[in-house]
This record gives C-alpha cells, sequence and structure tokens, in this order.
C-alpha cells in the first residue's frame, strides 16, 4: 500500500453513515418489531411449531425457532467469513463485497413483506438470507477502520459510527413506532401492518449507505496476480498462513477468545429482550417500541462518552466496566416484575443497557483495530466476524434451549455466566504488547 490518500473527514462521514443505515435492520428488525411477529405470528408463539427432523417430530416454541433460525444464518457467515475477508484484502475489493452484501441483505429484508402469518419457513429462509448480508457486510465495513484511524483516535471514531447507528436506528424505529400506531400523522387512515415496516427498512438501508459507497475509498491495493493463481486461492492461503501464525498475536487471540464469549450475551440480550419483556412481563407495544427508542437515545449518548473515554482511559477498561454492568442486567433481567414497581424498573434497565451497549461494541472494535496489522485489515476483521457470529450461534442456541426447557427467567440469567467468563479472559490481556504485536506484519 504505496502512498495512500489522507482520510477526509467526508470519508469518515462516509463510514459512520454506513452504520446509519444499517442500524434500521438491527433495531427494527432483529431486536424490536420482525423477531416477535417471526416468535408468535409466524412461528406461532407458544405452542411453536412442529418439525420433522430424521424422523423424529419435535414441536419447538415460537422464540427457540427463531433464535435457531439466527444461529443458522451466524454460522453461515461464520464459515464464510475468514476466506472473503482475506479475498477482500488480496484484491482490494472490501468495498465492492460491502455493497454486495449489503444490497443483499436490503433486498431480503424487502422480501420479508412476503411473509405472512403461519409462514415460518418462508420467513425463515428470507430472514436467514437478510442476516447473513447484513452479519458479513458488518466485517468489510469494520475492516475500513484501522484504515481511517489512529491509534489515538480509534476510540473516538469507533464510538462516531456506533453513534451515527443508533441515531439511524431511533429515527427508523420511531418511523415504525408511527405507522402501526399513529398512521393519521403520516396523511393515512389505516394503521400499517407489520410487514410493511419490513419494506421501509429496506428501502432506508438501500439508500442511507449510498454516501458510505460515494465517499469510501479504497486504500488496500490489489496483489498482482501471476499465472495459475487467483484470489480465492490467494485468500485460501492467507487464511492457513495467518492460523498458522496466529501465535505470533497472542493478546489478540486472547482478546477474541473473550469477545466470542462476552458477545454471546450481549448479542442475545439485544435480540430477545423485546419478547422477553412481552412474553413474561406483558407490556404493550407501544410501551415497547418507546423503550426501544430511549435506548437508541441512551446508546447515543453512552456510544459519545464512552468511545472518548476509549481514548483516554483505554479501550480494555470501557470493555470491563461495562461487562460488569453487563452481568448486572442478566441478574437484575432474572429478578424483574417479582417485585417492586415492574414498569420503573424495565425503564430503568432499559437506560443502563443503552449507557452501556454503544460502549462495550465500540471499545470493542476499537481493541481489534489496534490489535489489527494495517494491511490485513478485512482478514483480520474477518475473524473478529468469526468470534462475533460464532458468538451469535452459541448465545441464541444456548437461550433458545433453555426458554424450551426451563423458561424465560431461567434463560435470560445463563447470559450473566457469558459476561463473567468473557471478563475473566479479558482481565489477561495486554493492551500495549497487543498494539506492539500489530506492527509485526502477517508472513
Amino acid at each position: 500500500m504505496n502512498n495512500p490518500p489522507p482520510v477526509t473527514s467526508r470519508e469518515i462521514w462516509g463510514w459512520g453513515l454506513y452504520d446509519f443505515a444499517n442500524s434500521a435492520f438491527a433495531t427494527s428488525i432483529l431486536a424490536v418489531i420482525f423477531n416477535r411477529y417471526f416468535a408468535e405470528q409466524l412461528a406461532g408463539g407458544e405452542d411453536g411449531v412442529v418439525l420433522d427432523l430424521f424422523s423424529i417430530t419435535l414441536r419447538v416454541p415460537g422464540v427457540t425457532f427463531f433464535t435457531y433460525t439466527l444461529a443458522a444464518a451466524m454460522l453461515v457467515v461464520a464459515l464464510l467469513a475468514p476466506v472473503l475477508g482475506a479475498i477482500a484484502d488480496s484484491s482490494g475489493t472490501k468495498k465492492r463485497f460491502l455493497a454486495f452484501f449489503c444490497y443483499m441483505g436490503a433486498g431480503a429484508t424487502a422480501m420479508l413483506y412476503f411473509a405472512n402469518e403461519g409462514q415460518y419457513w418462508r420467513g425463515a429462509i428470507f430472514f436467514l438470507v437478510a442476516q447473513v448480508g447484513f452479519a458479513a457486510a458488518n466485517i468489510f465495513y469494520n475492516a475500513f477502520l484501522p484504515e481511517i484511524s489512529t491509534p489515538k483516535n480509534i476510540g473516538w471514531i469507533s464510538g462516531f459510527g456506533f453513534t451515527l447507528g443508533y441515531l439511524g436506528g431511533a429515527i427508523m424505529l420511531a418511523l415504525n413506532l408511527v405507522m402501526l400506531g399513529y398512521p393519521q400523522w403520516l396523511g393515512f387512515a389505516d394503521p400499517f401492518s407489520p410487514q410493511d415496516t419490513f419494506l421501509s427498512v429496506a428501502l432506508w438501508w438501500a439508500v442511507c449507505a449510498l454516501p458510505t459507497f460515494l465517499w469510501l475509498k479504497e486504500r488496500q491495493s490489489a496483489i498482482q496476480l501471476t499465472p495459475g493463481k487467483s484470489y480465492v486461492r490467494i485468500g485460501i492461503q492467507r487464511v492457513a498462513k495467518t492460523f498458522s501464525n496466529i501465535r505470533r498475536y497472542r493478546e489478540l487471540t486472547k482478546f477474541l477468545i473473550a469477545f466470542l464469549i462476552y458477545n454471546d450475551g450481549i448479542q442475545t440480550t439485544v435480540v430477545i429482550s423485546a419478547i422477553f419483556i412481552d412474553e413474561v412481563l406483558g407490556m404493550s407495544d407501544g410501551m415497547i417500541l418507546g423503550l426501544f427508542l430511549v435506548i437508541q437515545a441512551t446508546a447515543f449518548v453512552g456510544a459519545l462518552i464512552l468511545g472518548a473515554a476509549s481514548d483516554y482511559i483505554g479501550n480494555k477498561r470501557v470493555v470491563l466496566l461495562t461487562l460488569v454492568v453487563w452481568t448486572t442486567v442478566a441478574v437484575w433481567g432474572y429478578f424483574i416484575g417479582i417485585t417492586g414497581n415492574t414498569q420503573a424498573e424495565v425503564w430503568g434497565l432499559g437506560i443502563v443497557v443503552g449507557l452501556v451497549l454503544g460502549g462495550s461494541q465500540s471499545a470493542s472494535r476499537a481493541i481489534q483495530g489496534t490489535f489489527t496489522p494495517v494491511g490485513n485489515s478485512a482478514e483480520f476483521f474477518a475473524f473478529y466476524g468469526i468470534a462475533g457470529r460464532f458468538s451469535s450461534v452459541l448465545g441464541p442456541l444456548t437461550y433458545g434451549s433453555v426458554y424450551a426447557l426451563l423458561g424465560a427467567r431461567p434463560a435470560i440469567l445463563c447470559l450473566a455466566v457469558f459476561f463473567i467468563i468473557g471478563l475473566l479472559i479479558l482481565l489477561t490481556v495486554d493492551e500495549k504488547e497487543g498494539q506492539r504485536q500489530a506492527k509485526m506484519a502477517v508472513a
């Protein structure tokens, strides 16, 4: 990579606006509207669906079927991520991969419009493709972070991206709330259907991502191919080399193991919280949507504050602080509604979650960025993506299985184990040594 162009403020905005675009999927599809629609309308709620697997008939609750579908999508991404990342690095095509998976995800999200009540397989297939697009695109989006930042401002820039993401997610969620509950504000007499909101999310994602592809520059040059070589072959070889040399990046390896475990809890909490509040606490749709708007607003503030704090006290300390809070949240969730004012507890818990949600994610991404050799950013962020995707397999599988056996409260409590184990492993990570090791090129 020779004499890369200087990073401009417009390029940083272009990078951050992708988070602004795709966070509509994270809020309305994953966290609030579609996840409950899938579990309750498509997959039969507590009655669930009947599955015939290898001559064995099982009745699976709607929540469990949703979490298993999510886990399947994450497994696909986890298996594809390392080779795709290596190909993108060697061919200088991170932005093309980002665009491909972005619009694949947005297109599949639009197809959710055609998933009606009881059509759980149709909904599962469209959702799986949309989730693969969403998660795979994030690998290449994250891989640009080391190229547009320095060790001194990476925490702030990472937090800035999440801040724009929470803003975009909140705007789309608020629009969906109006569509479902107050259509007269938009000049319509009848309320929109949930499927209409899925279509609006797809359109938002596709249109708002355009500045990213117009302003963000591809800085990694393509490797010149020799006869008999291909970027796919080079990509596979680079992945094999990275695995063989991973011992040289001991701090990165320890961090990825910690991230895999504690991210289990974070991602699963985000995805199942609306379903948990609906089923266990019986809050109305309007209150759930309002609660998640508050979470988005506090996450906006939390990402700014903790993103800036990361550059002063260190990314590791910020993550450790948030993991203590996440553990408290899981235990609190188990007891919520048993005693005291349930509604006040839910709102208080939502504010706490919002404050640490952005900080834990942005600081984790910043640690990965400072531990990553710049010339291998997509490849190494693919490994970061593997940890994130495998955690998004194990977490939903664990929650869905415990839910089916013991119920929602024990399932939410089991997430505390992920936070505690992840915290203990992260304590062993030496941040300065990880940054030093990042200066060593991959052989």
